[in-house]
């Protein structure tokens, strides 16, 4: 029972981790590298719970390595931010290299989303209560980025079910 139920605990760690990423982005525009640091870390730490080969682990290295290479690529076109890249890597390294290309994919297709969302809502007029908040302000200026931790995180959690983490805590 006491298995169990330290099981669910750390199955809930990761989208625990992706729910602070994602308000974090929100509200800053940041992604902070502790919280990076922090997912990396908590897959290095519960990866021999999952019981997979040494050779499963790599290829979790290869996933987080790949997505790494192509989320810097991204920022150097200026398509994300730098945290995004790092926030991308992380979720790929901790999902593997069987998730991580549905992870992107799904990832882009909520990034379209949210940037199509926030254009329109930086074209239309907000209520003065709510343009006083400075994360409102700061989203509804046209001049900054998108906050594509949201859809890196939303990205994550749809994908998190088919993951060797169910699998570990189902059974």
């Amino acid at each position: 029972m006491l298995l169990q139920s330290v099981q669910y605990v750390l199955f809930a760690l990761f989208p625990a981790t992706l729910a602070f990423a994602a308000a974090s982005d929100l509200l800053t525009l940041t992604i902070p590298n502790r919280l990076v640091l922090a997912i990396a870390a908590l897959f290095v730490v519960l990866s021999p719970l999952t019981h997979t080969s040494w050779a499963d682990f790599g290829m979790h290295f290869v996933a987080g390595g790949a997505v790494l290479a192509i989320g810097f690529t991204c920022f150097a076109f200026g398509w994300i931010g730098g945290g995004d890249a790092k926030l991308a890597a992380a979720i790929a390294l901790f999902l593997g290299a069987e998730n991580a290309v549905e992870f992107v994919g799904i990832s882009s297709i909520f990034g379209g989303v949210l940037t199509v969302g926030l254009l329109a809502f930086r074209y239309a007029p907000v209520p003065a209560f709510i343009i006083r908040q400075p994360w409102v302000q700061r989203l509804h200026d046209r001049a900054t980025g998108v906050p594509y931790g949201i859809a890196l995180a939303a990205g994550a959690l749809v994908v998190y079910p088919h993951s060797i983490w169910i699998a570990m805590v189902v059974g």
